[in-house]
């Protein structure tokens, strides 16, 4: 009987771990109309207002969406980005990554964490974190961790969902090196 509850008690503490770590599960589709956005932002510590139409004149962008500023895994993926933005650049792209964090804690995120090579962006009010179906279930305050590659077109070309930061720069470069322009399949 102790062993029937234990397993049975570790099933519960697995689930609810696992639960806790899922992300929304919700991202957009590929193909679907991403939605416009322009949002305070900071660049290598300098604010600015970024407009995702703007960016989108210019060639592809990636949006990446992340949790918070200064934690281990959002830092290992904004390094990860800013390491691999000349990689973005020479394809065409340029990177944004959104949180909801406010405009001082992003400024100096932009300056260390992303080395001043990408902006972050504040949504503060989650407006664009909820168009993007990019909030976190089980901390709605949070956004999850998504990243799109939204094609000049403004639709989705390619989205990588999930918690852990390692995929997220090799599946959007991967995505943005398939896009026509860059030789992908038309």
């Amino acid at each position: 009987m102790k062993t029937f509850a234990g397993r049975l008690m570790a099933s519960a503490v697995m689930a609810l771990v696992v639960g806790a770590a899922a992300p929304a599960g919700a991202a957009l589709d590929v193909g679907q109309r991403a939605p416009a956005f322009s949002a305070p932002a900071a660049l290598g510590g300098k604010p600015f207002t970024y407009s995702l139409s703007a960016a989108l004149a210019r060639g592809p962008v990636v949006v990446y969406f992340f949790p918070a500023a200064f934690t281990q895994g959002c830092s290992l993926e904004a390094h990860a980005f800013a390491e691999a933005i000349d990689q973005f650049a020479a394809l065409g792209a340029t990177v944004i990554g959104v949180s909801t964090d406010d405009m001082d804690t992003l400024a100096k995120f932009s300056s260390q964490a992303c080395q001043g090579k990408f902006p972050v962006a504040s949504d503060a009010n989650k407006a664009i974190s909820k168009s993007f179906d990019a909030i976190m279930q089980t901390r709605p305050d949070y956004a999850t961790r998504v990243s799109y590659v939204i094609a000049p077109d403004g639709t989705v070309a390619a989205q990588y969902e999930s918690l852990n930061p390692d995929k997220h720069v090799e599946k959007m470069l991967d995505a943005v090196r398939a896009l026509p322009r860059n030789g992908g399949a038309k």
